[in-house]
Order: structure tokens, then C-alpha cells, then sequence
């Protein structure tokens, strides 16, 4: 498979995992399940969760980058993380968290930053 399509789908699976890391634990205690846990308890499962993103994170990393052989620059990679972030969590948001609602400036961010994507691909000269 072709190193690009590689990366995205890393960083996508990356992606995943780090937003519940840093979110699960809030609907894990809106459904009651760790709403007694002490909050070192909390912290330590949302980094055994970073770990797992970070075993997918970093191999995109490796493989995306130019000088590793990979198709995109450091800014290119950042960037594409940063929309693919994003999108996974307003899909998370909407589907797990249901008193949250995507608004119209929410979209139009979102849009700004595809802008930016868009923008990073653009020829340097």
C-alpha cells in the first residue's frame, strides 16, 4: 500500500484512540461507571489508552516524513493530523456525547482548517 494512504490510516487509528483517551473518561462518568474513581485512577487509564495511540502515532509519524523516505513534510504531517483530529472527534462528539451539537462555526472551522491542508500542498514558489 502506498506510504500515504499508510499514514493517513495510522493517524486516523492514532487519532482514535487519543480522543478517548482524552475524552472517554467524561462519558464514562456521565454513564456512572467511573464516576467514583479518584482522579489518579482516571489519569492512569486515559494513559494506558495514549499509549496504544501512540503505537500508531509514531509509525505514521516515521513513514509520512520526507526525510524518512515518506511523501509528506513535517508541516504537511501536522497539518493532516490536526483535520483528521478534528473529524474523529466531532464523530465521537456527536455519536457519544449526545448534549453536544455541531454548529454552523463549527463547520466553518473545521472548513479553515481544510483551508490550511489545502494551503501546505501548494507549490513553494
Amino acid at each position: 500500500m502506498k506510504a500515504y494512504i499508510v499514514t493517513i490510516l495510522l493517524l486516523v487509528i492514532s487519532n482514535v484512540f487519543m480522543t478517548f483517551a482524552w475524552y472517554g473518561h467524561l462519558k464514562l462518568q456521565s454513564t456512572g461507571i467511573s464516576k467514583n474513581w479518584p482522579l489518579f485512577v482516571v489519569i492512569l487509564v486515559s494513559w494506558g489508552i495514549a499509549l496504544l495511540e501512540y503505537s500508531f502515532q509514531v509509525p505514521a509519524n516515521r513513514m509520512g516524513y520526507q526525510e524518512n523516505g515518506g511523501p509528506f513534510s513535517l508541516f504537511q504531517l501536522k497539518i493532516i493530523q490536526e483535520v483528521i483530529t478534528l473529524t474523529v472527534f466531532t464523530i465521537v462528539a456527536i455519536f457519544m456525547f449526545s448534549g453536544e451539537k455541531l454548529q454552523w462555526n463549527h463547520i466553518a472551522a473545521f472548513l479553515c482548517l481544510v483551508g490550511a491542508v489545502c494551503f501546505t500542498f501548494l507549490p513553494k514558489n
